[in-house]
Protein backbone atom coordinates (compact mmCIF):
# COMPACT_ATOMS: atom_id res chain seq x y z
CA UNK A 1 0.00 0.00 0.00
CA UNK A 2 1.05 3.59 -0.74
CA UNK A 3 3.26 5.50 1.86
CA UNK A 4 2.60 9.12 2.07
CA UNK A 5 6.09 10.02 3.68
CA UNK A 6 8.96 12.26 2.69
CA UNK A 7 11.21 8.65 3.30
CA UNK A 8 9.42 6.47 0.56
CA UNK A 9 12.48 6.73 -1.36
CA UNK A 10 14.30 4.84 1.39
CA UNK A 11 12.17 1.50 1.04
CA UNK A 12 12.90 1.18 -2.34
CA UNK A 13 15.33 0.10 -5.00
CA UNK A 14 15.86 1.20 -8.66
CA UNK A 15 16.61 -1.05 -11.27
CA UNK A 16 16.45 -1.45 -15.56
CA UNK A 17 13.44 -3.12 -16.58
CA UNK A 18 13.43 -6.43 -19.33
CA UNK A 19 10.79 -7.25 -21.56
CA UNK A 20 9.89 -9.35 -18.56
CA UNK A 21 8.64 -6.58 -16.56
CA UNK A 22 6.14 -4.94 -19.30
CA UNK A 23 2.99 -6.12 -17.11
CA UNK A 24 4.29 -4.15 -13.92
CA UNK A 25 5.44 -1.15 -16.51
CA UNK A 26 1.58 -1.27 -17.61
CA UNK A 27 0.36 -1.27 -14.42
CA UNK A 28 2.39 1.54 -13.25
CA UNK A 29 0.87 3.14 -16.12
CA UNK A 30 -2.51 2.10 -15.33
CA UNK A 31 -2.01 3.54 -11.78
CA UNK A 32 -1.38 7.27 -12.97
CA UNK A 33 -4.11 9.83 -12.00
CA UNK A 34 -5.71 11.47 -14.88
CA UNK A 35 -3.90 14.48 -14.27
CA UNK A 36 -0.19 12.92 -14.21
CA UNK A 37 -1.15 10.92 -17.27
CA UNK A 38 -1.37 13.86 -18.91
CA UNK A 39 1.78 15.36 -17.95
CA UNK A 40 3.55 12.39 -18.84
CA UNK A 41 1.81 11.76 -22.53
CA UNK A 42 0.71 15.63 -23.13
CA UNK A 43 -2.61 14.48 -23.50
CA UNK A 44 -5.38 12.15 -22.19
CA UNK A 45 -4.29 9.09 -22.08
CA UNK A 46 -6.80 6.19 -21.94
CA UNK A 47 -6.19 2.82 -20.31
CA UNK A 48 -6.39 1.06 -23.77
CA UNK A 49 -3.73 3.58 -25.31
CA UNK A 50 -1.67 2.91 -21.92
CA UNK A 51 -1.77 -1.00 -22.39
CA UNK A 52 -0.62 -0.32 -25.93
CA UNK A 53 2.29 2.00 -25.21
CA UNK A 54 3.18 -0.62 -22.46
CA UNK A 55 3.41 -3.24 -25.12
CA UNK A 56 5.48 -1.51 -27.86
CA UNK A 57 7.66 0.36 -25.49
CA UNK A 58 10.13 -3.01 -25.20
CA UNK A 59 10.11 -3.05 -28.44
CA UNK A 60 11.57 0.16 -29.35
CA UNK A 61 15.45 1.43 -28.77
CA UNK A 62 14.07 2.45 -24.95
CA UNK A 63 15.93 1.91 -21.84
CA UNK A 64 13.32 2.03 -18.61
CA UNK A 65 14.95 2.60 -15.00
CA UNK A 66 12.21 1.98 -12.22
CA UNK A 67 11.64 2.43 -8.67
CA UNK A 68 10.33 -0.35 -6.99
CA UNK A 69 8.40 -0.61 -3.50
CA UNK A 70 7.35 -4.17 -2.05
CA UNK A 71 7.06 -5.68 -5.22
CA UNK A 72 5.35 -2.77 -7.06
CA UNK A 73 6.95 -0.93 -9.50
CA UNK A 74 6.29 3.16 -8.45
CA UNK A 75 7.88 5.32 -11.03
CA UNK A 76 10.11 4.88 -14.06
CA UNK A 77 11.89 7.25 -16.50
CA UNK A 78 12.65 6.30 -20.05
CA UNK A 79 15.56 6.85 -22.58
CA UNK A 80 14.59 7.06 -26.02
CA UNK A 81 17.35 6.90 -28.36
CA UNK A 82 16.97 8.46 -31.85
CA UNK A 83 17.79 7.06 -35.11
CA UNK A 84 21.19 9.28 -35.29
CA UNK A 85 22.32 7.67 -31.87
CA UNK A 86 23.34 10.60 -30.15
CA UNK A 87 19.91 12.35 -29.65
CA UNK A 88 17.55 10.49 -26.45
CA UNK A 89 14.11 11.64 -25.40
CA UNK A 90 13.64 11.59 -21.22
CA UNK A 91 10.56 11.14 -20.10
CA UNK A 92 9.32 10.28 -16.32
CA UNK A 93 6.32 8.63 -14.64
CA UNK A 94 6.17 9.02 -10.55
CA UNK A 95 3.00 7.86 -8.92
CA UNK A 96 1.59 10.48 -6.35
CA UNK A 97 2.50 8.52 -3.41
CA UNK A 98 5.91 9.28 -4.46
CA UNK A 99 6.36 12.34 -6.23
CA UNK A 100 8.31 15.08 -4.17
CA UNK A 101 10.25 12.35 -2.02
CA UNK A 102 13.84 12.39 -4.76
CA UNK A 103 12.77 9.45 -6.57
CA UNK A 104 12.60 11.20 -10.15
CA UNK A 105 16.20 12.56 -9.16
CA UNK A 106 17.49 9.54 -8.85
CA UNK A 107 15.64 8.18 -11.93
CA UNK A 108 17.46 11.14 -14.01
CA UNK A 109 20.86 10.52 -12.72
CA UNK A 110 20.71 6.55 -13.38
CA UNK A 111 19.59 8.03 -17.09
CA UNK A 112 22.13 10.40 -17.58
CA UNK A 113 24.88 7.58 -16.60
CA UNK A 114 22.99 5.22 -19.00
CA UNK A 115 22.68 8.06 -21.33
CA UNK A 116 26.57 8.70 -20.90
CA UNK A 117 27.52 5.61 -21.34
CA UNK A 118 25.29 4.95 -24.74
CA UNK A 119 27.78 8.23 -26.80
CA UNK A 120 24.06 10.36 -26.22
CA UNK A 121 25.29 14.15 -26.75
CA UNK A 122 21.89 15.63 -26.60
CA UNK A 123 18.92 14.59 -24.20
CA UNK A 124 15.46 16.44 -24.70
CA UNK A 125 12.16 16.96 -21.95
CA UNK A 126 9.77 18.49 -23.22
CA UNK A 127 7.12 19.43 -20.14
CA UNK A 128 3.30 20.74 -20.02
CA UNK A 129 3.98 24.12 -19.72
CA UNK A 130 1.40 23.56 -16.17
CA UNK A 131 4.08 20.60 -15.21
CA UNK A 132 5.71 22.09 -12.09
CA UNK A 133 7.28 19.28 -10.73
CA UNK A 134 8.94 18.06 -14.34
CA UNK A 135 10.17 21.66 -14.88
CA UNK A 136 11.38 21.47 -11.60
CA UNK A 137 13.45 18.52 -12.17
CA UNK A 138 14.57 19.38 -15.55
CA UNK A 139 16.09 22.81 -13.46
CA UNK A 140 18.49 20.31 -11.69
CA UNK A 141 20.33 19.08 -14.26
CA UNK A 142 20.19 21.92 -16.79
CA UNK A 143 19.52 25.47 -17.45
CA UNK A 144 19.11 25.44 -20.83
CA UNK A 145 15.03 25.24 -20.60
CA UNK A 146 12.97 26.89 -23.48
CA UNK A 147 9.60 28.01 -24.31
CA UNK A 148 8.00 26.13 -27.50
CA UNK A 149 4.95 25.23 -29.14
CA UNK A 150 3.16 25.73 -25.38
CA UNK A 151 5.36 23.43 -23.48
CA UNK A 152 9.02 23.72 -21.70
CA UNK A 153 12.00 22.16 -23.33
CA UNK A 154 14.81 21.01 -21.55
CA UNK A 155 17.86 20.30 -23.18
CA UNK A 156 20.71 18.25 -21.31
CA UNK A 157 24.31 17.46 -22.91
CA UNK A 158 25.87 14.55 -20.81
CA UNK A 159 29.11 14.52 -20.56
CA UNK A 160 31.58 11.74 -22.55
CA UNK A 161 31.05 8.27 -20.94
CA UNK A 162 34.55 7.21 -19.03
CA UNK A 163 35.44 4.18 -17.47
CA UNK A 164 33.96 5.69 -14.10
CA UNK A 165 30.55 6.29 -15.80
CA UNK A 166 30.69 2.28 -16.86
CA UNK A 167 31.30 1.26 -13.17
CA UNK A 168 28.92 3.62 -11.73
CA UNK A 169 26.23 1.94 -13.92
CA UNK A 170 27.48 -1.40 -13.62
CA UNK A 171 27.32 -1.02 -9.38
CA UNK A 172 24.08 0.42 -9.78
CA UNK A 173 22.69 -2.55 -12.05
CA UNK A 174 24.39 -4.93 -9.73
CA UNK A 175 22.36 -2.94 -7.09
CA UNK A 176 18.89 -3.42 -8.32
CA UNK A 177 19.69 -6.96 -9.45
CA UNK A 178 20.17 -7.50 -5.57
CA UNK A 179 17.35 -5.23 -4.59
CA UNK A 180 14.98 -7.15 -6.94
CA UNK A 181 16.31 -10.58 -5.02
CA UNK A 182 15.54 -9.82 -1.94
CA UNK A 183 12.07 -8.47 -2.83
CA UNK A 184 11.11 -11.55 -4.72
CA UNK A 185 10.02 -13.10 -1.64
CA UNK A 186 7.76 -10.58 -0.53
CA UNK A 187 5.92 -10.68 -3.85
CA UNK A 188 5.53 -14.01 -3.78
CA UNK A 189 4.07 -14.47 -0.53
CA UNK A 190 1.27 -12.06 -1.32
CA UNK A 191 0.30 -14.04 -4.42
Amino acid sequence: MPRNTNDTHHTGYYRKLTFADQAQFRDHLLRLTPEARRARFAMPASDAFLRCYAQTSFTLETLIHGYFVDGYLRAVAELRMFPDGTTAEAAFSVEADWQQTGVGTRLMELTLIAARNRGCRHIYMNCLATNRAMQQLARKFTSDLSFEMGDIVGRIAPRAYSPFSLIREQIADVFGFLGALADRPGLQARR
